[in-house]
Parts: structure tokens; sequence; C-alpha cells
């Protein structure tokens, strides 16, 4: 008997009743009906969520808004619990509820909702706190009931984490644009002291300039005003000699006017002597004419007379003009002797105020020349201050035009981008090697997986691993074994078939190599029905328990929801063994457009499965061949 005619015998035995072809057709179906509806049902969960119903209670009372500027805000409030809200109902991303604080405890216990999310009353008050001197952080809280959902609790874990980045970065990104307001006012604050700085530096070094001259001229006038008063000094003791000179000059022109004026008093009295004598001439010669006339003398002797006598009252005239010229020449002499002994007075007086003034020209110039010199010291600090000033007032004009420049110029819409920065500096660039498009898709390589070892376990219910009859009438174990496999094998192959497509016209999954991922379904399902035959060869109905034990083992192993770094060691450790996680990797790499080669590694790793399998049903077939031990004679526990 050949293989396909075993083969045959094996298919007419299943088919011999109307109950066989139920069962069989039924158990093709396992793996189809068990892949198929459990992907349906998490073909994408996450668009569902939506429908999640989710309580969201407000409380917030609301805040005083912040300062956004250099000018402050009055009279305004915000209410980022309020927008908060808005935008979780707005989003849709679960079937926000809002609620009273005691209506979402009823309803959290009864179930109506999966969990719940409360915006306390402070929460606008907390946000903004930063700005005051009790900064204090916001808080969110969320309340869950692991008797509704388990995994409720787990996205209401993420949904507020979501929550809580969201509103960090709205109020992050206005915090940040009131900073970068204050910093551009700082910068333009910093430009006019900038200037203001570069003017103080010219000033200072005006001033500097101005100082050293300053201390120059003080110098000089220190020496100078020495001088002044040494020279005061002297003349002090000249103006003390003038006024001792001036008092003896004064005595003496006084005696000289005296005399002057007695002198003055003589020529007077001689003057009027001799001017009275030269008026009484007319009339003595007129008397000496009438004596002469008496005496009887003529005319003409008389004329001889008066002739004679006539010269002396002329030379009388001259004299007493003389004398008068003389009179009033002394008269003069006199006067002006009185106006010497009255300017020698007052030249007396005026000498000694001029010593007393020359001898406190002398204190006060010495006191200049003592402030002179104090005034050149100080000038001399003040000019070595003023260079230091110069310095100082350089370096704060420097510091501050690089201030300036360290501080870039901004624009509204420019510090708006900047906010936005500083609160999410941090933007995921995503991008995927291979890639899932849903939920489902991602389970798919590993309940596929899955199907196919729960097909083949189904078929071995009634598929006959091995014919005795086959057994007893060959002696051929390689043939026996391959009847015994391919039965399940080809049975198997029309259970991936179908579920395949189920996978994609059903579910609509798409498959970046459709043929490729379909040939790892069968060699899976080819795989795993030599190994199942193996198990049943050597150990019966115990072997097809083991094969339900095995499938347990895999479906922790083969990492098809967690990866399997996260399994404890000893499990982590059967994963590199058992075949069902290299079926899974396989199937992601064809059915995502992975790498090739892993998928052709896990192919070869299937293969030493397979054969090694089949290896073992030979051998355990040439057994039975060679050797019946009572353990064959005895009924299956499994039918």
């Amino acid at each position: 008997m050949k293989v396909p005619a075993m083969i045959a015998a094996e298919l007419r035995r299943l088919t011999a009743s109307k109950m066989g072809i139920i069962a069989l057709i039924a158990l093709v179906c396992v793996p189809i009906l068990y892949g198929g509806l459990y992907l349906w049902a998490n073909q994408d969960p996450y668009a569902k969520f939506p429908e999640v119903p989710v309580a969201l209670v407000v409380d917030d009372a609301g805040a005083p808004a912040p300062t956004t500027g250099t000018e402050a805000e009055t009279g305004e409030t915000v209410n980022y619990g309020e927008d908060v809200a808005e935008n979780l109902i707005d989003g849709n991303a679960f079937d926000w509820q809002r609620m009273s604080a005691d209506q979402a405890a009823d309803a959290l216990r009864e179930g109506t909702v999966d969990f719940t999310v409360t915006i306390p009353d402070d929460f606008s008050s907390a946000l903004t706190s930063a700005a005051g001197d009790d900064p204090h952080q916001a808080r969110i809280e969320l309340e869950t009931n692991d008797a509704n959902n388990y995994l409720a609790s787990s996205m209401g874990t993420q949904a507020v984490e979501k929550i809580r980045s969201s509103v960090a970065e709205m109020v992050g990104s206005e915090a940040a644009e009131r900073l970068l307001t204050g910093l551009s006012d700082v910068r333009d604050n910093l430009v006019t002291a900038a200037d203001g700085a570069s003017q103080l530096t010219d000033g200072a070094n005006t001033a500097a300039t101005g100082s050293a001259t300053l201390a120059d001229g003080t110098s000089q006038l220190a020496d100078g005003t020495s001088q002044l008063a040494g020279g005061a000094s002297e003349l002090a003791g000249g103006a003390s000699q003038l006024a001792g000179g001036a008092a003896t000059l004064a005595s003496g022109a006084q005696q000289v006017s005296d005399g002057n004026r007695q002198l003055a008093d003589v020529a007077d009295r001689a003057g009027s002597a001799v001017q009275q004598a030269t008026d009484a001439l007319p009339q003595a010669r007129q008397d000496i004419a009438t004596v002469l006339t008496d005496q009887g003398l003529t005319q003409e002797e008389i004329d001889r007379v008066l002739s004679t006598l006539d010269p002396l009252g002329t030379r009388l005239e001259e004299g007493n003009a003389t004398v008068q010229n003389a009179v009033a020449k002394v008269d003069q002499l006199a006067a002006g002797a009185e106006s010497v002994a009255s300017g020698a007075s007052q030249l007396a007086s005026g000498t000694q105020t001029l010593a007393s003034g020359a001898q406190t020209l002398a204190g006060g110039a010495q006191t200049v020349a003592t402030g002179a010199a104090a005034a050149r010291d100080g000038a001399a600090q003040l000019r070595d201050g003023l260079g230091t000033l110069a310095s100082g007032t350089a370096e704060l004009r420097d510091g501050l035009s690089d201030g300036v420049e360290q501080i870039p110029a901004s624009t509204p819409d420019l510090r708006a981008l900047q906010a936005d920065t500083i609160a999410d500096p941090v933007k995921v660039s995503s991008d995927k090697v291979a890639s899932a498009e849903d939920y489902g898709a991602g389970l798919a390589p590993f309940f596929a997986a899955l199907s196919a070892w729960i097909g083949i376990y189904a078929l071995f219910l009634i598929v006959k691993p091995i014919s005795r009859r086959a057994v007893t009438a060959l002696h051929s174990p390689i043939r026996v074994t391959l009847a015994g496999w391919l039965t399940p094998a080809m049975l198997g192959a029309v259970q991936m078939v179908g579920l395949m497509g189920i996978l994609a016209i059903t579910l609509g999954f798409t498959f970046n190599n459709p043929i490729g991922t379909l040939g790892v379904m069968i060699l899976a399902s080819a795989t795993f029905a030599a190994i199942i035959l193996t198990l049943n060869v050597w150990l019966g109905s115990v072997g097809q328990f083991l094969g339900l034990v095995l499938m347990v083992l895999q479906l922790v192993t083969a990492g098809g929801t967690f990866p399997w770094q996260t399994l404890p060691a000893p499990l982590a450790a059967l994963h590199h063994v058992l075949p069902l996680g290299y079926v899974v990797d396989a199937m992601r790499q064809l059915m995502y457009g992975g790498d090739l080669g892993r998928a052709g590694w896990d192919l070869v790793v299937l293969g030493i499965w397979l054969v090694g399998a089949l290896l073992l049903a030979a051998i355990g077939v040439t057994r039975m061949t060679h050797r019946r031990t009572l353990r064959d004679l005895q009924p299956s526990l499994i039918g």
C-alpha cells in the first residue's frame, strides 16, 4: 500500500458517515472560527474608545488671570478646568459625560461609567500659583473600579496622563510667552540702558579729561596762592611801614600847613597895608599939591615937586602889585599846605587801613593757599576717581551691549512659537520599519499561529495518527509515517487557506507578502501536525494530552502580545526553543514587510522541528513494526 492510498483510506474513513463529514468540517473550521472570531472582536478596539462612558466632574472655581506683559491685567479671570473639559469633549477620545461628584460616584459604583475624572475647585489657582509666593501643583483626580473592567483602569491612567501633559503644555506655553514678553521688555530696557551707559561713558571720559585739567589748574592755583600768601605777608609788612611813614608825613604836613597859614596871615596884613598905601597915594599927591599951593608954590614948582614924587608913587604901585601877587601865592601855598596836611592825614588813615587789610589779606592768602593745596589733592583724587569711573562705565556699556546681543530681538509671532517650543520641546517623529495597520492586525500573527496548533490538535481527535493495519501489513516505517502526517497536514493546509481568506477578505487585513504569509501558515500547520503525530506515536493518548500542555506553554512563551523579554527567565528560555514563537515572528516579517532574513531563519527552525518530529515519529513507527507491547493492545483513553 502506497502513501496516497493510505491517505485516501483515512479520508474515506473520516467521511464514511454524515456525522463523520460534519465532525470533519467542524474540526477543519475550528482554527477559522477561533482565529477569525477573536481577531474580529479585537480588530480595532481603540476606534471604539469614544463609546466608552467616562464621568467628567468639573469643580474648578477659576482664578485671576496672570499678567502677560509689562502692564498688569486687572479684573480678568481664567478657568482652565472648563477649557480642559471643552477640549476633552471636543476631542471625543471617550464618551465624556459631565456629572456632579455624587452622580459620578454612583455611576462608577453601578458600572454605568468605566472611570471618573475630577478637576478640583483649586485647579486654575494651582496652575497660576507659580507666579505667586505659594506655588503648588494642580491635581487631576482619577477614580477607577476594577470590578467594572481592569483594562478600563489602565485606559483611565493613560487618559489622565495625556490630560496632564496637554494641560502642562498649554499652561507652559502661556507661562513661557509671559516670560519671553518680559524678556523682550528687559531687552528694550537694556538697549536704553546701553545707550545711557554709552552716554555716561562719553561723559565720564570728558569728566576725566576735565578733571585732569582741573588737577593741573588746582596745582598751579596752589603754587600761585602760596606765592600770593608770601607776597601778602610782605605787603602787610610794607603796609605797616607805610602807615608809620604816612603818620610822620601827616604830622609834618600839618606843621607846614600851620606855618604857611601864619605866613599867609602876615602876608595878608602886609598886602593890606601896601594896598592901603597904594590906595592913599592919589589923595596924598593931592594933599601935597594943596600944601605946596598953600605955601605959595607955583603950579610949575608944584608940578616939579609932584613929578619928583610921581616915580615914587609908580614904584609904590608896582611894589603893591608885587606884594599882592606874593600874598596871593602865599595864600595858595597856605591852602595847598592845608590840602597836603589833610591828604597826609587821610594818607595816614588809609595806610593804617591798608596795613590792617594787608594783614587780613596775608591771613586770607594763607588760608587760600592751604585750601588750594587741599583742592590740588582733591582734584588729583577726582582725576583718578573719574578715570576709574570712565573705565567702569566702559565696562558697563560693553556688558550691557553684550547682554543685548545675547537676548534675541523678538516679535509677538516669534514669541508665540518660542513659547510653544519651550512648553513642548520634544516632538516625537515616528517611523516604522514594518507597520501593522491596527490592533487586530498586530495580534493576527499570534492568533493565526495559535489557531494552526488548535486546528491540528482538534483534527487528531478524529484522525488516526498511524494506521495499525498499515503497520501490520507494511514494513516501511517511512511510508506509514508520511501517510499518518500528510493526512492532517493537508487538512491543516485547508484550515490555513480558510483562515487566510477570513483575515484578508472578511476582516480586511493587508499583507505585505500574502503568498509568503500563507506559506508560513501552511508550513506551521504541517510542522505542528508532525509534532502532535510524534507525541501520539510515542505516547498515545498521553501524547495527545501533552499536545494540549505544549499548546499552553507556547501560548505564554510565544511573545504574541507582550515582548518575550518580559517573561520570567525559564519561560523566556522556552521561547527560543518552542516553534510557535518562530511562526509568529516569520508571519510578522512577511505580513508587515519586515526583515526577510529573519523570516528565513524562522523557517529554518520550523524545518528543523518538522524534520526532527518526522524522524522521531518514523523511529516510533519502526519500533511498532518490530515489536508490539501490551500498551499497543490497550484501548486509547481518547476515542
